[in-house]
C-alpha cells in the first residue's frame, strides 16, 4: 500500500506538475527513507500510520547522523508535499508533516577582510597619484574605518564631515542620522581627497563629498565597482563589495576589545541581535588560532 501511494505521488510529479526526473528522484528517495524509518519503528505501522511524533523523531534521527539543517529541512518539504497529496487524495485521513517545524538553518557568518589584506592593501600597495585613485583609497578608508553603509557614504555632502570633532554626521535607514568619529588617518585621507577635487572636477554645487569627474554625486553602483576592484588587488574572494568593509569594521572593533553596545551604535543596529553576528565571527578566528596554537588541538 505504502510503495502504492508513493509512486501515485511520483507519477503526480510527473504527470500533473511536470517536474524534472531529477527531482522526481529526490523526492522518491526521501520517500523511500522515511518508509523504512517508520517501518523500523514498528513494522505494522505503515505511512497512513505515522504521527506527528514519528516525524520529529525522524528529523531527529537525520540530525544526528550528521546531516545539515539545509538537508534535512529539504526532506520535511518533500513529505509535506507528499502527505497534502495523499491528504487530497484520501490516501491517508491525517497530515503528519503539517505544523511540524524544520531545524533552523545556521546563519553564514559575515564574509570579511582579514585585517593583514586590508594593511597591506592600504598601507604596501602602491597608489597612484590620480584623483580616481585618491578618491578609491579615500572610499576604502572611509568604508574599513567608520563602517557605514554604501547609500551612507554616497549620500555623505561635504558639510557631514566635521575636522573639528572628527566626525561624520551619517543618515542611515529610515533616515535616522547618528554621529561616527574617525582618526587622523581618516582626517588626512579626506582632506587631500577633498582639496584635489576642488582642483580637478567642476564646482557643480551638489554639496556632495564624493563626486565623479564631472563633478556630479557618485552613484551607488560607481562606488561599488570602486570597491571590487581595489579589493582584487589583495584578496581572490568571491565577494568584494562594500557590505564586506562593513562587516570587516565590525570584526577588526571586536578583536581589539570593542563592546558589542559601542559596535552597535557605531553601525547604526537597531537591534543588538543584528550586531552579535559578530561576535560569532571572533569567535571563529579564536578558534582558528587554538587550532593552529596548541600541541594537542
Amino acid at each position: 500500500m505504502a510503495g502504492d501511494m508513493i509512486d501515485a505521488f511520483l507519477n503526480y510529479l510527473r504527470c500533473e506538475k511536470n517536474r524534472s526526473e531529477k527531482t522526481i528522484d529526490a523526492y522518491g528517495r526521501d520517500l523511500c527513507e522515511f518508509e523504512q524509518y517508520v517501518r523500523g519503528l514498528d513494522g505494522g505501522l505503515s505511512l497512513a500510520d505515522a504521527d506527528t511524533d514519528v516525524v520529529r523523531g525522524w528529523l531527529g534521527s537525520m540530525m544526528e547522523r550528521g546531516n545539515t539543517a539545509s538537508s534535512v529541512c529539504r526532506r520535511l518539504s518533500a513529505l509535506r508535499t507528499f502527505y497534502r497529496f495523499a491528504l487530497g487524495r484520501g490516501l491517508v485521513g491525517h497530515d503528519p508533516a503539517h505544523g511540524v517545524a524544520g531545524p533552523k538553518k545556521a546563519k553564514p557568518l559575515p564574509m570579511y577582510m582579514r585585517e593583514t589584506d586590508m594593511d597591506r592593501l592600504l598601507d604596501t600597495v602602491e597608489w597612484g597619484d590620480r584623483y580616481i585613485d585618491v578618491r578609491a583609497r579615500t572610499i576604502l578608508l572611509t568604508f574599513y574605518t567608520t563602517g557605514i553603509r554604501l547609500s551612507e557614504l554616497v549620500g555623505l555632502d561635504d558639510g557631514d564631515v566635521s575636522f573639528d570633532t572628527a566626525q561624520l554626521k551619517v543618515t542611515g535607514k529610515r533616515d535616522k542620522q547618528r554621529l561616527v568619529p574617525f582618526g587622523p588617518e581618516l582626517s588626512q585621507a579626506l582632506s587631500r581627497y577633498m582639496q584635489m577635487r576642488d582642483t580637478v572636477t567642476p564646482q557643480g554645487g551638489s554639496g556632495a563629498l564624493f563626486v565623479d569627474a564631472k563633478g556630479r554625486r557618485m552613484t551607488c553602483h560607481s562606488v561599488r565597482e570602486t570597491v571590487k576592484q581595489c579589493l582584487a588587488v589583495v584578496t581572490t574572494m568571491k565577494k568584494k563589495s562594500p557590505h564586506v568593509l562593513r562587516h570587516s569594521f565590525a570584526t577588526a572593533m571586536l578583536n581589539h576589545g570593542a563592546d558589542i553596545e559601542s559596535v552597535q551604535k557605531l553601525l547604526g543596529h537597531v537591534s543588538l541581535a543584528t550586531t552579535e553576528i559578530y561576535t560569532h565571527t571572533t569567535f571563529e578566528q579564536l578558534k582558528q588560532v587554538y587550532t593552529d596554537a596548541h600541541p594537542r588541538a
